[in-house]
Order: structure tokens, then sequence, then C-alpha cells
């Protein structure tokens, strides 16, 4: 992934320090916890299958067994959703745009609830996830529609109401569900947690998530051009509609992926891409790159958080509505909304 070079007066140097943030987080973060283990050792841990150093069995097992697959199921999700939440950003020029105003996060928590009503498998959660987020967001794009374009605050409107409908079929689904088993399951899922965490869980959405953020990534100069009128946009050999298909279909593929791994997560899709954009201006060429490090980053931090704060375990959306509602609004304050 290229080091952003900073736009807007950002030094250079500053691109290098986001590019490593994730990696430095995840160093550090992955010793946090009731049995603490610095990062000298942690780096000595993890690379004792390459070196075929004598490790702790204690450290060793704690790494890789119970931490590492939280860590690296936090980078996939918090660079996906945040990466998710600028390319909606771009693609309807709003900055409100984001898998949850836009309905497609309530979809997918439907379409991945649904599924576990039936004590489904993952791989059959993360295809119900994926095909009631894009339901959702056809939906959503079909309602704001008027004399062929979506205004951007139709686009709003409609994701509201979406979101409702949705809102409204979780609840029932909540209300049928098995009180003894399935609903407790089904509860604890939708506050967002990293907790069942696993390879095979990984392994199951890793390839969406990626392929999803990497389709984006590609397309991210693309964007830039999508933020013209319809007509310039086509006049530079743009395909709007292809365009728009292809990064709305790997927008939705990664929160569909993202939320069937560990629930709803709130703010991140919001938050970290106008961090970026305070950053590195409305470029999104910087802005995407820059997106995916810091939501890796800042969801690593948060589920630290989550699992250390506390005796019992603070659920992930309940942090990350602690954290984003204030900090947006110190953003909203500092930039006067002249970035948003």
């Amino acid at each position: 992934m290229p080091i952003p070079k900073g736009g807007a007066g950002t030094p250079r140097i500053l691109g290098a320090v986001i590019m490593a943030a994730p990696i430095v987080a995840a160093l550090v973060c992955i010793g946090i916890g009731r049995y603490s283990i610095s990062v000298r050792e942690t780096l000595y841990v993890l690379c004792s299958p390459f070196t075929g150093n004598e490790i702790d069995g204690t450290a060793g097992t704690v790494i890789f067994n119970v931490r590492l697959p939280r860590i690296l199921q936090a980078l996939l999700v918090g660079g996906g959703l945040a990466v998710a939440g600028a390319s909606f950003q771009a693609l309807f020029s709003n900055p409100l745009a984001t898998p949850d105003t836009l309905g497609v996060a309530t979809g997918a928590s439907f379409g991945a609830v649904l599924a576990l009503l039936f004590h489904s498998d993952a791989l059959t959660v993360q295809f119900s996830a994926m095909g009631f987020g894009f339901l959702a967001l056809f939906a959503t794009t079909f309602i704001s529609r008027q004399d062929g374009r979506n205004s951007v605050i139709m686009v709003v409107l409609a994701g509201i109401v979406v979101s409702a409908l949705f809102e409204a079929l979780l609840s029932l689904v909540q209300y049928v569900a098995n009180p003894e088993d399935t609903l407790p399951t089904i509860t604890y899922w939708l506050l967002g947690s990293m907790t069942k965490a696993s390879y095979m869980g990984l392994a199951s959405g890793l390839p969406l998530i990626v392929s999803g953020t990497l389709l984006i990534f590609l397309l991210r100069w693309r964007l830039n051009v999508l933020s013209l009128q319809e007509d310039e946009a086509k006049s530079m050999g743009i395909n709007v509609r292809n365009t728009r298909l292809a990064v709305m279909t790997a927008s939705t593929m990664v929160t569909a992926a993202s939320i069937s791994l560990c629930g709803q997560v709130g703010w991140i899709g919001l938050l970290v891409p106008h961090m970026s954009r305070m950053l590195y201006g409305s470029d999104n060429r910087l802005v995407i790159p820059a997106s995916i490090s810091l939501g890796g980053a800042m969801m690593v931090l948060i589920d630290t958080a989550a699992r250390s704060a506390m005796a019992a375990e603070i659920p992930v959306s309940i942090l990350t509505a602690l954290i984003g509602a204030p900090f947006f609004v110190f953003l909203l304050r500092k930039t006067r909304g002249a970035r948003l």
C-alpha cells in the first residue's frame, strides 16, 4: 500500500506514521490484558515459528490462541468498515453516507440474525448478511431516486426509512427467538464483540473483506471523478454506472462480512473517514488508504479497551459510541464543517 504523501500541507512523515499505526497498535495491544506481555517478548513469541526459538508455554498460548485472532479480526473489521464508510461518502458526495445511515449495516445485521435464528453455520450467516445488505442498499437508492438522480437529502432520508424497517424486522426476530438460548446469543451478538474471534472465522471473512477493500483501493482515483457532475465524469472516459456499481458492491460486501464476524459496530465508518479528510482534504487517493490504516488501528485500541478496562468484557459498540460521538463533535467544532 503506497504511503500517502500528504495533502494540504500535511508532512510526508505523517503518512508513514499513519501507515505504521495499525502494526504498532497490534504489537502493543497484543500484550495488554490480565496476563501482561512486553512488546519485546511479543515479538520473540511471534517470530518463534520461523526462528525455532523456545518460548514460554503460557505466553505462546495467550498470544496465538487467544489474542492474535482478536487482533487480526479487529484490524480487518476496523479497516473494512472505515473504507466502506469513506467510499459511500465519496460515492454519494454526502459526509453522512455510511453503511449505518444508508441502511446497509442494519440490513446486513437482520440477515445475520435471521440466519442465527435457525442456528446456521458461519458461512450461511455471512451470505445471509450480504444478501440483505445488498437488498437494503438497493431499497435506499431506489427510494431516493428522483428524475434519475439521487439527491443528498433524499439518500439520507431513504436510508433512515430503510434502517427503521430493518430495525423493526430485527425486533420481530428477537421477539420470536427462543428466550432460553437463541435470544441471548442474538442480543449479545447485536452489541458487537470480538470474543468469538477464531482462525476459522477469519478464513471465512478474510476473502470478502480483503477483496472488497482492494477493489475500493484500486478505484479510489475514480471516486474523485465521481464527485463531479455525471456529464463531466463521462467526458473523462469514466463509466459512471459500472464504477458506482463496483464500489457499492465492494462496500456492501465488506460491511456484511464485517458484521457477520463481530456484530454491529457503529461510528467507525463515519468517524474515521472524517479524520482522514482532516489530514488529506478530499483527495480519495489519500483518504482511502489513510482510512484503512486509521480504522484498523482504532478498532484494535477499542477492542483492547473492551476486554481490559473491566473484569467483564464491554461490548465494542458501546465503546465506539462513547468514544465516537464526543470525538465527532470535537471534529465538527474544530473544522466548522469545512472538511465534512
